[in-house]
This record gives structure tokens, sequence and C-alpha cells, in this order.
């Protein structure tokens, strides 16, 4: 069954990236996956990458977090988009997924990993819009019981 994608804001580009929220355990016992930025490793972030030529959100999401994380996981629902601006001044629209953790597998990118739950996710996160990505996701995690 295939994802909704939600409506890309009009005022947000076009969309260049993917990444997920992904989650393991249930309930209070849920925890999320971060990972250090590529340019600014002090910085935790959800994992995302860009969309490649043909490339579904959702697939670019699931790939993005095998890179980075060494975590294979499925998919279950579009979250929301992330718009901003990098320091070096280049527009990222970004889809983002809540994701279930499946297994661990080889990252081919060196960050750091943590899993937190939610609210020391939150927390870690400097980004408003990431934050905003995580709190849409705990509460899919909390109406739908994990």
């Amino acid at each position: 069954m295939p994802i909704d994608r939600g409506h890309l804001p009009r005022s947000a580009g076009r969309l260049s990236h993917a990444g997920g929220v992904v989650f393991r355990g249930t309930g209070a016992a849920a925890e999320i996956l971060l990972v250090s930025a590529k340019l600014a490793p002090h910085d935790w972030v959800l994992p995302k990458g860009h969309i490649e030529e043909g490339e579904r959100p959702e697939e670019c999401a699931r790939r993005e977090v095998q890179e980075e994380a060494g975590v294979d996981a499925k998919p279950l629902a579009f979250l929301g988009y992330d718009v901003y601006t990098t320091p070096l001044g280049k527009s990222v629209v970004a889809a983002f997924y809540l994701m279930r953790w499946v297994r661990f597998v080889p990252a081919m990118e060196e960050r750091r990993v943590c899993w937190l739950p939610v609210a020391d996710a939150l927390a870690r996160i400097p980004f408003g819009g990431a934050r905003k990505i995580i709190s849409a996701a705990a509460e899919r995690l909390t109406t739908a019981g994990g």
C-alpha cells in the first residue's frame, strides 16, 4: 500500500530530501534514532538525504537511514515536511516518514548514532523543524499504540 505523501506547501520549493523518524519499542518505552550531523558532528539530527533520480521519497528515507545509521527501517506513515535554508544558503525541502526499526545493517557513513526516549530526542535536536517532525511522530506513536 503506498504511503500518503501529503501536500507540499506551495511556498516550499522542490522536494529535494527525505528522511525518517525511526522508532523501536512501544508506548513509553519507544526510542527515537538520531545521528550526528555530517558537517557539524556536535549536532544531532534525523537521518535524511538527497532523493535520487527515479527514487520515491519513502525509498530515499529507507536508504538514507541504512547509509547513515546502519539501520533498516520500514516506512509506515508520512509525517510532514521540514523546509529550511542551510548555512551555505541552500534551500532544502525534506519529506519525513515514521519508520519502524527492522534490523541493524552495515552503515556506509561514519556517524555517531543514539537511541533516545522522545522527550530526550526533542531536547537533543537543536532545530525547530526537526522537533516538529519528532512531535508529529510521537503523536502517531501515542495514538496508534506504537
